[in-house]
């Protein structure tokens, strides 16, 4: 990579005026609104420090971004003209696509709030063992990314329908002393038994998901109305098993005035697709929620968006097996979209 083995003479040369630089790369969008304002007032003692910090930061987007931050350096006019012995192997012009410039802001602090529901006891008297693990390292993730995370425990239907309408429409769902502050982005995690197209209350009683997201329609007088809702569902989506099929070719070594639709900035990503059940480990939690927090602390770091992200959990998931059979009990989570940006969250 052009950029790591020119790091240690493009440390030396940027820190005559480190701020030049990173107003620049937050100009062409290399790095969002939230990282700039926290690379501006990270805790350095040196010039020195703040580069390495943004140069870091550059790397860990990849060879793309780091690519189109060499062009930058080499063909912006302030650039030359304040870093004239900065001499680089030119790279080659690079067309970036629209989408890369395209984020949803991120600027807020906390970024937005995190709702998890987590239904474990059943009037029935059923339990689903391992869901605390799942609810605990869904709130560890989303705290680390900014999120402020609201946990909700055994919850009707009635109960879930109440908080979803209330988290929309602003009214009282925590203390006075705690205002509810819905920032730039929202997520909801709902834990629980489900059937086709809906979750189940602790009663037994199915909330359709359709109506789940459609509580967030956007509308004029919503705070997160043209901003990105993240539906995460870990339920069974009927009974059903699925089984494997073998690949060919593949061998296992070891077994404004602008409007927008009302329904637009929303992502749904459910544990398995409808007929077919998800699977869930008694202690380690679900094979869904677990590939998910883990493939977001591997890639948040990274800039990967939400949906670049959700494919490999798609693909980590359908890869793991139910059965001392191989292709006996297999599951593919399914995600639907109407995001109208790419959705890059990033560690606070």
């Amino acid at each position: 990579m052009q950029l790591l083995s020119n790091k240690t003479a493009i440390l030396s040369t940027l820190c005559v005026d480190q701020r030049l630089i990173l107003n620049k790369v937050h100009e062409k969008n290399l790095i969002t609104s939230r990282e700039y304002n926290n690379l501006k007032s990270i805790n350095k003692e040196d010039v020195e420090g703040h580069v390495v910090e943004l140069l870091d930061k550059i790397l860990n987007k990849g060879e793309t971004t780091c690519q189109h931050f060499l062009n930058i350096l080499q063909t912006d006019e302030d650039i030359k003209a304040t870093f004239p012995e900065l001499k680089l192997q030119q790279p080659k012009e690079i067309s970036f696509p629209e989408s890369i410039q395209e984020l949803y802001q991120l600027n807020t602090r906390p970024v937005g709030l995190c709702l998890i529901i987590n239904n474990e006891s059943f009037c029935d008297g059923s339990m689903r063992r391992g869901t605390e693990k799942d609810a605990e390292s869904l709130a560890q993730v989303f705290s680390w990314l900014g999120f402020r995370v609201l946990m909700c425990k055994d919850q009707t239907r009635d109960q879930m329908n109440r908080t979803l309408e209330c988290l929309w429409s602003g009214c009282s769902f925590v203390t006075p002393q705690q205002v509810l502050q819905h920032g730039d982005a929202f997520v909801c995690c709902i834990l629980s038994h489900g059937k086709k197209g809906v979750v189940l209350g602790t009663d037994l009683i199915p909330l359709p998901i359709k109506h789940i997201t459609q509580t967030f329609k956007a509308s004029e007088q919503s705070a997160l109305s043209g901003k990105p809702k993240v539906f995460l569902i870990q339920a069974c989506q009927g009974g059903q098993k699925h089984k494997g099929v073998a690949l060919k070719d593949v061998e296992a070594d070891n077994c404004g005035t602008q409007t927008i639709p009302e329904e637009a900035d929303i992502l749904v990503a459910v544990a398995t697709v409808e007929d077919y059940a998800a699977f869930r480990h008694i202690s380690d939690g679900s094979w869904f929620v677990q590939s998910l927090c883990q493939q977001l602390k591997e890639r948040c770091p990274k800039g990967e968006d939400i949906t670049a992200i959700l494919h490999h959990v798609n693909d980590d998931v359908g890869l793991k097996e139910g059965s001392r059979m191989p292709g006996a009990m297999k599951q593919i989570p399914e995600v639907r979209f109407t995001l109208r940006k790419r959705l890059v969250l990033t560690p606070y």
